[in-house]
């Protein structure tokens, strides 16, 4: 798997690997999304991370194709429960890789826009998408994970806390106490959470 090592998405992939015993089958290669000459671009056209490679020569991009290969090379519905539970599943995934990817577009705002074009409107505006997220999650998703039964709303859930730590000091802790209850149930189920974190 192409991928960098604060990517939210490329560790909910590995997350999702350790969770169906596949991480032994999946070999993580550095990704340089910056850098024009790295071969991403011929592997994935849209040059995101994270992109797998199959043994086949497959690519497959983004993180929510790459976790259905998984859960089907696992036996299916590991990951993705079948019947009505997979829906309310995929919402859960579907709030978190929103958290993300409001949290990612903040901190490309800093990192890569010149100050005089910032715009402090749009952050606030993803600044209040990542606050609604939470606060569901906070009313929603705080069952205690259990360990052999992860599914993909959790493991995606987990990662975008782990990111909110990474990029934003986890200023979001003091005020949802059941999330941070809920992180440290699922890094005791999970031990491949810390494993694959990155420092800030």
């Amino acid at each position: 798997m192409r991928t960098s090592p604060a990517s939210p998405f490329g560790r909910k992939v590995a997350l999702a690997a350790a969770a169906t015993g596949l991480a032994d089958q999946l070999t993580i290669e550095p990704a340089d999304v910056n850098n024009p000459l790295d071969s991403l671009l011929q592997q994935n056209p849209l040059g995101k991370i994270p992109t797998l490679i199959t043994p086949e020569g497959q690519t497959l991009f983004d993180s929510r194709v790459i976790i259905e290969f998984l859960d089907a090379k696992a036996g299916g519905g590991v990951l993705i429960p079948k019947g009505d539970a997979r829906w309310q599943v995929l919402r859960q995934q579907a709030l978190a890789d929103g958290l993300m990817d409001a949290a990612l577009l903040v901190v490309y705002e800093d990192r890569y826009r010149p100050e005089d074009q910032r715009s402090p409107a749009w952050v606030a505006r993803q600044q209040d998408k990542m606050a609604r997220a939470l606060d569901y999650a906070e009313s929603h998703y705080t069952s205690p994970p259990v360990a052999g039964t992860l599914h993909v709303g959790e493991i995606a859930l987990a990662a975008a806390l782990g990111y909110l730590d990474l990029r934003f000091d986890g200023t979001w802790r003091s005020r949802y106490p059941k999330l941070v209850n809920w992180l440290t149930l699922f890094r005791q189920a999970l031990p491949a959470y810390d494993a694959t974190g990155r420092q800030p």
